[in-house]
């Protein structure tokens, strides 16, 4: 990865649907220089699809939060179904260190989000819990 790879990831990160000839113009290369990079990144895997967002995902949710929980034991497997089948959990990550999981939730309202919280707190399984709700995303994708 060179330069020119990484100004082109960082545009089609920012708008995957923008044009070879966009992309040349600015970045100063010729089109079939773009487009041979762009080829080749997604060959080898540096770039494995393009996406676009609905308005759905990109408004603003009531309330959004990252939890960090610690489950006890041998349970995490029976803890991860549990929060799985919480429509609020948009996301559950695994991880190492003292979290064992990193849930994404999404809900409606403080007082929503607040039952939320209270019914993952009593999954069997769940030793503590620390959420952060999220206030502004600045920037989304990868």
């Amino acid at each position: 990865m060179d330069d020119l790879d990484t100004e082109l990831l960082s545009a089609l990160r920012h708008n995957a649907r923008i044009s070879v000839s966009s992309l040349a113009a600015m970045t100063g290369a010729s089109r079939a220089t773009v487009a041979a990079r762009i080829d080749r990144l997604v060959a080898s895997g540096t770039i494995v699809g393009f996406t676009i967002r609905t308005s759905h995902e990109t408004r603003s949710a009531g309330v959004r939060a990252i939890v960090m929980i610690e489950v006890l034991g041998k349970l995490a497997d029976r803890v991860a179904d549990q929060l799985r089948g919480l429509p609020q959990v948009r996301a559950l990550h695994s991880t190492n260190g003292k979290w064992d999981f990193v849930a994404e939730l999404e809900d409606r309202d403080l007082a929503s989000f607040d039952e939320t919280l209270r019914r993952i707190r009593l999954i069997n399984g769940i030793n503590s819990t620390e959420t952060n709700i999220l206030l502004k995303t600045s920037k989304t994708g990868f």
